[in-house]
């Protein structure tokens, strides 16, 4: 799938043609640049890596600006392969935020936030052990039982219970895309993505 890689602004809303007020998430996309062309002759497939966002110079080694000097460009922070770019790119081309259309929709993802460590009711939707009446004592938050007694004397892997919560990539499909703003390399797409401010996101179609 071809895509861009970009970088989460925030959210805002637009209204529809009915008024009905749209939650959607504007994302800073591109411009990438191609940094290396991938081939079946020479890798065993095809792609392109793209690169996005600038890295200083002290942050940098001679192994990446030597990498990023062949495509002309400097060091940058996020890279990523892509596959199933039409037409012909080459080293240095730079691929901007056009390459998406309004109405189409596309696939974000990006590594949501992270909330530490959590307990049942947040993480997984526990409802508690219900009451606090009939002996109940600083128990409404907790998990209840987590299995049996002498049989089978363990508790089941993959038991849900509490636990650190968040800073996982995710996905979130079939999003549409309501607004390119080319000048600003801007999209807006309705609805919400994982990740926070200013985060890197990868955006396919």
């Amino acid at each position: 799938m071809s895509g861009l890689i970009g970088r989460k602004v925030g959210m805002t809303s637009l209204f529809d043609e009915n008024g009905k007020n749209i939650p959607c998430t504007v994302i800073e996309a591109g411009p990438c640049v191609v940094t290396q062309v991938r081939t079946e002759e020479v890798d065993g497939y095809s792609a392109l890596q793209l690169g996005f966002d600038d890295k200083k110079a002290k942050s940098s080694n001679k192994a990446l600006d030597g990498h990023f000097k062949k495509a002309g460009t400097v060091a940058k922070k996020k890279v990523v392969e892509f596959q199933g770019f039409e037409g012909e790119y080459k080293m240095g081309d730079s691929i901007t935020v056009e390459h998406f259309a309004e109405g189409e929709f596309v696939d974000v993802s990006g590594t949501s936030k992270g909330k530490g460590f959590q307990g049942v009711v947040k993480r997984h939707g526990f409802a508690g052990v219900g009451q606090a009446t009939h002996g109940q004592h600083n128990r409404l938050r907790a998990p209840g039982s987590i299995g049996a007694a002498s049989y089978p004397a363990r508790v089941f892997k993959g038991m849900r219970m509490a636990g650190r919560m968040g800073g996982e990539k995710v996905k979130v499909q079939n999003l549409r895309v309501l607004k390119v703003v080319a000048d600003k390399n801007l999209l807006v797409i309705k609805g919400a993505i994982p990740g926070h401010k200013n985060s890197y996101v990868i955006i396919e179609k």
